[in-house]
């Protein structure tokens, strides 16, 4: 019976040990619960207290934020300052009156006794008739223009083309050339003919090419054409977008370090993340100027890619140049 007795009280010791256990560990919990929260209303308050001290951040103004959402206009009407001839142009100082110009060195008496004979020259001048002198005038202006006009339709060593095509053989999946333009790096058409069709027609495509049947029938012969555009080419750069399907229709070769592609120009490629861009796209983007909305002009296309290529031609001459290993000026003046 003792021995059981003391079994029952081992036990019921454990019991109560365990049961002491159990309640010290939850009046832990209890005051680690309690300091934490203590800690955490005094980090707040420390935390409210440095913000309150800290200068407030100043708002932006209307004007500035004008300026901002406005940057996106600034950089495209930047590309269009770039494709302009704005940046080549210089400002002209106004020129000094003949009585204000200083005379310095040795020769200021000369200087000066024949300025004041040309003086006399031209009042002596205004006396006389001035129909005569309008005359010379005009005749003299007639001189200038007539060779500023030589001067722009004349050949440079920039040439761009373009080509239309018409649509022959099967289902007219083959290409035909229909016409041809090419425009000197003045921007000024110099060559423009329609050819002659040598084979019958199954699609002219006018709504893209603009070509029609009445074009082709008063169109030139196809071995002048080629001959007249091979004697152009000859020697010269050029310029032009997908010039591989233009030189294909023309079975002409050109040489390539004297090809200048806009759609195969890398800066260009970049637009298109790295695709061919069409140029229309190439227009609209850089030029600022939109191209083939209805019916295709190839000499509305030449002019503007021989316009692509004046915006970067520096650039990419140079970047040839480098690669050539040597410097050499293809930009005319």
């Amino acid at each position: 019976m003792s021995q059981i007795v003391i079994r029952n009280l081992s036990y019921l010791l454990l019991n109560v040990v365990d049961f002491l256990l159990d309640v010290v560990s939850y009046a832990g919990r209890i005051v680690l619960n309690l300091i934490k929260t203590i800690l955490e209303q005094i980090v707040n308050v420390n935390m409210t207290e440095t913000s309150k001290k800290r200068k407030k951040i100043p708002k932006l103004k209307s004007n500035q934020t004008d300026t901002i959402s406005k940057r996106g206009i600034i950089d495209a009407s930047w590309q269009i300052l770039l494709s302009s001839n704005l940046m080549d142009k210089k400002e002209e100082k106004p020129q000094k009156p003949n009585n204000e110009t200083n005379y310095t060195g040795t020769f200021r008496r000369a200087r000066k006794k024949k300025s004041k004979e040309h003086v006399d020259n031209m009042k002596n001048l205004e006396i006389l008739d001035l129909n005569k002198v309008a005359t010379v005038d005009s005749n003299d202006k007639n001189v200038n223009e007539v060779k500023n006009n030589k001067k722009k339709d004349k050949l440079t060593k920039f040439l761009a083309m373009d080509c239309e095509m018409v649509g022959v053989g099967y289902e007219g999946a083959d290409h035909m050339l229909a016409r041809v333009s090419i425009v000197n790096k003045f921007g000024d058409c110099i060559y423009d003919k329609f050819v002659k069709a040598r084979e019958e027609v199954v699609d002219y495509r006018t709504s893209v090419s603009g070509i029609r049947k009445e074009d082709l029938v008063n169109g030139e012969d196809f071995e002048t054409v080629q001959k007249e555009v091979a004697e152009l080419l000859r020697g010269r750069i050029l310029v032009g977008h997908s010039l591989k399907n233009d030189l294909s229709v023309l079975f002409l070769s050109h040489s390539k370090r004297n090809i200048r592609d806009t759609s195969r120009y890398k800066p260009f490629r970049k637009i298109t993340k790295g695709s061919t861009p069409s140029l229309k796209r190439l227009a609209k983007e850089i030029l600022g100027i939109d191209i083939q909305s209805g019916e295709h002009s190839s000499v509305e296309d030449a002019k503007a890619v021989m316009q692509l290529y004046c915006t970067v031609a520096k650039s990419w001459e140079q970047s040839l140049s480098q690669k050539r290993g040597y410097s050499r000026k293809f930009v005319e003046s």
